[in-house]
């Protein structure tokens, strides 16, 4: 085991001295960390990463908690106003259509999925990753308008996705010990208290943490690794009062997002940390769930994967974009830049933990296909889309318009610094 952790610490720290060097082939963190996992786990045997479940669990839940909480915590309401109606129709039209179109073509395409089962396919792939299309994201000739959609896209529709995940889970999980209608309505009633309960911490703590620093009190140094210990804490508490962790994760996120007044670096801390077990989820995704949903890879698998990238994507987010104002062009581009990525990872690990065997094995499959077609599609036309289109946009916002404070996940080390330095388009 000491070797075998040795090993990961070697690579993540020769990926930071290489990192700035990899952007210029268009390679990504994930893209690397997938390869990585696949050729040194199963292709060669030298990376022995047979983690214990619970240790993949708590891998997994805490990856998810920490993305949820900086995602929504770094969002900028006086930067999404200007596009908000689009906003708005992506995740509070797009996003529910593709849920149901992918639920819909999951109940008819993939063998022994249906009712919740295909609920839970369409939720965990709905949510998009705007790190697998890196390249596209700083890249100044795409118009910054469009980026910033993408960006905000990508930020919010994992944490609205995510109680549709939990539902789903909680119907296939009771279906399957037959326990009736009232697991899923207690699931439906610790989402609402999660809900409820993130909304008065976030809302407490950011208040607090505003003034105590305004007094005196509390010194900025430290604010980072307090704000990490309260990500956790609103899903940790939430458990421990009957809620879902994960919603609370993220409500308590939005609402300290809007009161904390502290300097965005008191968010870096944990958005750091984040990304350091992003990547190790990524290696975990290549060493371990895909040799093992290989062996039971279908075609309908594989058919969906296209369907998910494509029809499932591109059609719900040109019916919600209907009659805004953007071209038919730009609209393809959005539709296409929905990469599937970590969150789709999570959901898929939480679903290894929550079914059985036989409930998770008609799932799994078709999200780890969908995830590495989705790495390697993304990846390989992030650069040439993102110039075809940006050399014929109209220039629809002016290039340096900064993007809101969100994330992208799992981007190089070093790179949103190096990108800050050349001019991109994220805020310091």
């Amino acid at each position: 085991m000491d070797g075998t952790l040795s090993l990961v610490l070697l690579l993540l720290f020769l990926w930071c001295l290489c990192s700035r060097r990899m952007e210029r082939f268009e390679l990504t963190a994930p893209a690397a960390f997938v390869l990585l996992g696949l050729l040194l786990g199963e292709g060669t045997g030298v990376l022995d990463l047979a983690l214990p479940h619970e240790t993949v669990k708590t891998l997994a839940e805490i990856t998810l908690v920490w993305v949820l909480f900086t995602d929504a915590a770094r969002l900028s309401f006086r930067a999404l106003r200007p596009e908000l109606g689009l906003y708005v129709r992506l995740l509070g039209v797009g996003l529910p259509l593709c849920v149901g179109l992918g639920a819909l073509v999951a109940a008819v395409l993939l063998p022994g999925v249906s009712g919740w089962s295909a609920l839970y396919v369409g939720a965990a792939l709905a949510p998009t990753d705007a790190a697998l299309g890196a390249t596209m994201m700083v890249n100044p000739v795409v118009p910054a308008k469009i980026r910033r959609i993408i960006n905000v896209e990508s930020g919010l529709n994992d944490g609205i996705a995510t109680p549709l995940v939990v539902l789903a889970l909680a119907g296939v999980a009771a279906a399957e010990h037959h326990a009736g209608p009232d697991a899923t309505g207690h699931a439906v009633v610790e989402l609402a208290v999660g809900a409820a309960y993130g909304a008065v911490l976030g809302l407490a703590a950011g208040w607090l943490l505003r003034t105590t620093l305004r007094n005196g009190w509390a010194a900025e140094d430290f604010a980072g690794a307090g704000v990490l210990a309260l990500s956790l804490l609103g899903y940790t508490s939430a458990l421990a009062i009957g809620g879902n962790g994960f919603v609370a994760a993220f409500v308590a996120g939005l609402a300290f997002g809007t009161t904390h007044g502290a300097p965005p670096r008191v968010l870096l801390y944990v958005e750091q940390s984040g990304a350091l077990l992003s990547v190790l989820v990524w290696l975990v995704f290549g060493a371990v769930l895909l040799p093992d949903v290989f062996a039971h890879m279908t075609w309908q698998a594989v058919v969906y994967a296209v369907l998910s990238l494509t029809v499932i994507r591109m059609v719900p987010v040109a019916l919600c974009l209907a009659g805004s104002g953007l071209d038919a062009r730009t609209v393809g581009f959005i539709g296409w830049f929905g990469p599937r990525g970590l969150a789709s990872i999570i959901f898929g690990l939480l679903a290894v933990e929550e079914l059985t065997p036989e409930g998770a094995r008609p799932v799994l499959p078709v999200i780890a296909c969908t995830v590495l077609l989705s790495v390697l599609a993304h990846g390989l036309t992030s650069a040439p889309l993102a110039n075809r289109y940006g050399r014929t946009a109209k220039d629809l916002a002016p290039a340096g318009a900064p993007l809101p404070d969100l994330p992208v996940r799992g981007m190089a080390a070093g790179g949103l610094r190096h990108w800050r330095r050349r001019g991109g388009p994220f805020p310091s």
